[in-house]
């Protein structure tokens, strides 16, 4: 069974690319003006422009890949994990270092108890076991920008071991599918952030850059449990909107908050797992998804022609869509690991089964049941909730919950509005989203307020505009003038034709004029009574009862 599921997911993650080459062939024939055909034959020439892995030989199609991700997670803390130097991204070149940061002589680590609380509290949601007692380490090992000449890290004994993070991602041919899946975490270990160096190749020099030394991290290393790089993309997008719903790291991956490593390998279901390559710091689940596939394939490539995985290190260049080597990992490397003398064992109480000892500085202690009592509702539990209160599909409440401050926006749309939720959500997806993602905005910056979306519903619910006009009245609210939806169908005159005689008229006019038409549906073409309606809401500017309009248009051709 394992193995079938691990096959169907090569399939599907190839798919999108056999789909371009299928693409390819039609827009070969006839491109168009059309800017949907330009845009989809840009994209086939940007596919086959990149280097492309040979078909697979049979034999190697029975291999499967296998991936394992290593997490860095940047704390949100505003200092950092063992000074009290603040944290700022793109705050001026080493102008946040302390002593200790630049590992100074005689300087000592202090333990910042927030971002103790902020692995605590990731752990718990991520049904992790909190070790009550952890213990820090020295990771040793040479970088111009790491000035200790070690790193401080919890390679013996973590934080938190033992967890599952389940994860949802849409299928199918209109991605109308939703399937969840999990992966199993094997640890969360907190550890200290390196400098960044600068090179200027123009002057082949390197600068560095202290402000992220010493910078909090939790590092969370996943098992090897997921098949291609949708599933990892959707893991690692289901982490970081539980990082952000927790606070506990603010997530944004352009800035280096987020940081993934991959550990790709392929090998015959059943058989002992093949030699594996880590490509290093992806910073998009996009291109995660992308050097996972294509390490896969030519993983799959190089042993189909005789060849063998090197265990190396290697990056991803989204310009190319490759992954390129970086340095081999032949050779063991000696990190020389010793526990961090100056740092005692890290001590974390339960105030039920493990309270902290008689006089113990409270401001000094972290509850793990205190923790818990903090955890806000998680995207999981949000998209069942949604699915269950409003009765939304599975695949509406994930893309509801993946965007930041929608769920917000719909719930404030469904408690405000007497339309259905079903109807609702529509409105919110389509019409709302789909414009804020067109013009590059947030749902925050959304010109049409929950209150004024709900009111155009209700306007629509109560049989006072048609559909055609609320779109109308929709593109007026975008413009954010201000005006109401009741004020824009008053100015416009957009509400619906009362006067049944006057719709009578109109209609049997379309029909006296359309004999053939008529011909048509009496012969039992029913599609064409669709032109006849279209006809008479032309006529009356999308101001008539559409079902009011068909049943008359009925009536006249029976």
């Amino acid at each position: 069974m394992a193995a079938s599921s691990a096959g169907m997911c090569t399939v599907v993650c190839n798919l999108n690319r056999q789909f371009a080459v299928y693409f390819q062939r039609i827009n070969t024939l006839n491109i168009g003006n059309n800017t949907c055909n330009r845009n989809l034959w840009i994209s086939v020439l940007r596919y086959h422009s990149q280097p492309q892995i040979k078909k697979k030989s049979s034999a190697v199609q029975e291999l499967v890949g296998v991936v394992g991700l290593e997490i860095h997670a940047q704390i949100n803390s505003s200092t950092k994990l063992f000074s009290g130097s603040q944290v700022g991204f793109s705050a001026p070149p080493n102008s946040q270092v302390s002593f200790f940061d630049a590992s100074l002589p005689g300087t000592l680590p202090v333990l910042n108890r927030r971002c103790v609380e902020a692995a605590v509290m990731t752990g718990l949601a991520l049904d992790c076991t909190i070790n009550r007692k952890s213990l820090f380490d020295r990771k040793h090992y040479f970088y111009a920008d790491l000035p200790a000449g070690y790193q401080i890290t919890q390679q013996r004994l973590p934080i938190a071991v033992g967890g599952t993070l389940r994860y949802s991602h849409l299928i199918g041919h209109k991605q109308g599918q939703v399937v969840t899946k999990s992966v199993r975490i094997k640890q969360i270990q907190l550890e200290q952030d390196s400098g960044k160096s600068l090179h200027d190749e123009r002057r082949s020099q390197t600068f560095i850059d202290l402000n992220r030394a010493g910078v909090g991290l939790m590092e969370l290393v996943m098992e090897p449990d997921m098949h291609c790089g949708e599933e990892a993309a959707a893991a690692v997008r289901e982490l970081q909107l539980i990082l952000q719903t927790l606070g506990t790291c603010q997530g944004n991956m352009a800035e280096g908050q987020l940081r993934v490593d991959a550990n790709v390998s392929v090998h015959r279901p059943g058989e002992p797992l093949g030699v594996r390559t880590e490509v290093k710091n992806i910073n998009s689940a996009r291109f995660l998804a992308r050097a996972i596939d294509y390490e896969i394939e030519r993983q799959m490539e190089l042993l189909g022609s005789g060849g063998t995985v090197l265990n190396e290190t290697r990056a991803f260049d989204f310009k190319s869509g490759q992954t390129i080597p970086m340095r081999d990992k032949e050779g063991l490397q000696d990190y020389r690991f010793m526990p961090e003398p100056n740092l005692p064992p890290l001590v974390v109480y339960d105030s039920q089964t493990a309270p902290p000892p008689p006089g113990t500085d409270p401001g000094q202690v972290v509850l793990i049941d205190a923790v818990r009592d903090r955890i806000p509702e998680l995207p999981s539990a949000r998209r069942a909730r949604l699915v269950h209160v409003f009765g939304i599909r599975p695949e509406h409440s994930l893309t509801l919950v993946n965007e930041d401050g929608l769920t917000e926006y719909f719930e404030g749309v469904a408690r405000m509005t007497r339309a259905e939720p079903k109807k609702a959500i529509g409105w919110v997806i389509k019409d709302v989203l789909g414009l804020l993602k067109q013009l590059g905005l947030s749902v925050s910056q959304s010109p049409v307020s929950p209150r004024a979306l709900a009111e155009l519903l209700d306007l629509l619910e109560d049989g006072r505009v048609s559909s055609s006009a609320a779109k109308t009245v929709f593109q007026e609210l975008w413009k954010g003038t201000g005006r109401s939806p009741a004020q824009i169908v008053k100015e416009l005159d957009l509400g619906l034709v009362d006067d049944g005689d006057e719709i009578q008229r109109i209609c049997q006019s379309v029909i006296d004029s359309h004999p053939e038409e008529v011909r048509a549906i009496r012969a039992g073409n029913r599609k064409v009574l669709n032109k006849l309606i279209g006809l008479v809401q032309k006529q009356t500017k999308g101001r008539a009862d559409p079902v009011r309009v068909k049943a008359m248009l009925e009536e006249g051709t029976s």
